[in-house]
């Protein structure tokens, strides 16, 4: 990734004090959205840097913000795209599971028929904190025995050392 745009996605991001509660200060990523150029450029780096990794076969998003960036990084890769939502968003049978973030505990559901066993999936996500989230899509994939390539972050919160908590791979762009 270029020197420009790393600080292209530092000056994009807001910071957002006592959000969602008080002592949280939260990185808005919303401003990257309103240039049409950097998102591109943003999941292009991406892509590349998962290819350093290796070939997935399927791109999962997590609800939301992974819903953002995985179609374009699916669609750059020319491979399909997975959602993984919150529980009872998705119709026909899924896997499910409960996970704790850094703020709260909550449950993911993935379509029961959306992985093959063997795939190699890359997860994406907009940001690496405590990595509650991240596990839990792996555990995910692990039910559908699917397996977890790398997991894909723009951003990354080193002090709180989510990388640690997880089994695979983390590919992330900006380190804070």
């Amino acid at each position: 990734m270029s020197a420009a745009l790393l600080e292209k996605l530092k000056l994009a991001v807001k910071d957002a004090p006592d959000f969602p509660r008080p002592g949280i200060l939260f990185k808005d990523i919303m401003p990257i959205f309103q240039d049409p150029k950097l998102v591109a450029e943003t999941c292009r780096a991406l892509t590349d840097e998962v290819a350093k990794v290796g070939k997935p076969d399927v791109v999962i998003g997590i609800e939301a913000r992974g819903f953002l960036i995985g179609p374009i990084m699916a669609q750059q890769m020319g491979i399909p795209f997975v959602a993984i939502r919150k529980k009872g968003k998705l119709p026909r049978e899924c896997f499910s599971v409960k996970y704790e973030k850094e703020y709260g505990c909550d449950e993911f559901d993935m379509q029961k028929d959306a992985l093959t066993p063997g795939q190699k999936v890359v997860v994406v996500d907009d940001l690496l904190a405590t990595g509650g989230t991240l596990e839990a899509a792996a555990k995910l994939c692990q039910m559908a025995k699917a397996s977890v390539l790398t997991h894909c972050v723009m951003f990354e919160l080193e002090f709180l050392n989510g990388r640690g908590s997880l089994a695979d791979p983390v590919v992330s762009l900006v380190r804070y």
